[in-house]
């Protein structure tokens, strides 16, 4: 499956006029056995994604020692009492969306001398079941994180509601990206991903093209 995507991947970076250089393909595993990953590991893959923190305890501190070249992205929602373990363990996390986590990332950076990279998850479509930050409180959230609370902000991530289409959501995190110098979007996954990479992404988060349906 991981070649046929590829094959897709390349032809939708052609079709958008985009550098493929500029995109990071994200193979998000959720709840895959370490069998498959390996697979996509040894034909070459290295950026690596999960959604839980107990599937990275029990599948990827000793993967990840093996091979220390590749990159483990965290991007499901983030458990204040799990967030030193996620920092621990992820090179790249997807989803702050509030003061609480950047208040324990900070004491996590200063105990350890580590930083990683970070996205803020925004809530494009305000929808109250969803994790993120609100769109009406974005544009505040990210002065307060660069001037107040001296927190690198990488760059910014979402998840479009499943009945819109995500070209608006896409273009929403775009412009906000671009109003505070942010050149990295974290957006579009199996379904969407051609319009996200249209849209600017530099990260898209594939799961169920490359390791197939979750059981």
């Amino acid at each position: 499956m991981y070649e046929n995507f590829l094959a897709e991947f390349n032809k939708a970076v052609l079709e958008s006029g985009r550098d493929i250089e500029e995109i990071e393909l994200i193979a998000v595993s959720k709840k895959k056995p370490l069998d498959a990953i390996r697979k996509v590991f040894d034909a070459g893959h290295l950026s690596f994604g999960e959604n839980q923190i107990q599937e990275i305890e029990s599948k990827w501190i000793d993967f990840k020692k093996e091979n220390t070249n590749l990159i483990l992205h965290y991007v499901g929602s983030i458990q204040s009492r799990k967030t030193s373990s996620i920092l621990e363990h992820c090179d790249v996390i997807h989803s702050v969306d509030r003061l609480k986590v950047i208040k324990l990332i900070k004491e996590f950076e200063n105990s350890t001398g580590i930083q990683r990279k970070y996205f803020l998850q925004i809530n494009t479509g305000n929808e109250p079941q969803k994790s993120g930050i609100l769109l009406n409180e974005a544009e505040s959230f990210i002065e307060d994180c660069k001037n107040v609370h001296n927190f690198d902000v990488f760059g910014l991530m979402c998840l479009p509601p499943i009945d819109e289409d995500p070209s608006r959501h896409f273009n929403i995190l775009r412009g906000l990206a671009k109003n505070h110098k942010l050149s990295s979007l974290s957006m579009g996954m199996s379904h969407d991903f051609k319009t996200a990479i249209k849209c600017g992404a530099t990260h898209i988060r594939i799961g169920t093209s490359i390791f197939g349906e979750r059981v």
